[in-house]
């Protein structure tokens, strides 16, 4: 079941805020910039490069995921491992707020998220 209306909105702002914190210069966000996106009960954090071999084609290489869980009121936190699927971050399997998510990316203490 999808986030409501209000709080999809709580969570956008919460994102943006996050983001414009951690965002690169505005002169070279074409070579590097970070977004979200909100999927159901997720939020899903990931780069925006150039591809290598075609540099006018944008691609999103994943940072991180939250996933709400409404019956126990928890995010449960994510990191994409090589195998290219996610896998639950350990360190910090879960958190009770949106903020100590985007906390423990930023923290990065496993360099798992940012490498």
């Amino acid at each position: 079941m999808a986030f409501s209306e209000l709080d999809r909105k709580r969570i956008e702002k919460t994102l943006e805020d996050y983001l414009e914190k951690v965002r690169p210069p505005v002169h070279i966000r074409e070579q590097l910039d970070i977004g979200y996106r909100i999927n159901n009960q997720s939020v899903e954090l990931f780069e925006i490069r150039p591809a290598f071999q075609r540099p006018t084609q944008k691609i999103e290489e994943a940072i991180a995921k939250a996933t709400y869980v409404k019956r126990v009121k928890e995010w449960r936190l994510y990191w994409m491992r090589a195998d290219l699927k996610w896998h639950r971050y350990e360190p910090v399997p879960e958190v009770k707020n949106l903020d100590k998510f985007l906390q423990v990316v930023e923290e990065d203490a496993y360099s798992c998220f940012y490498g």
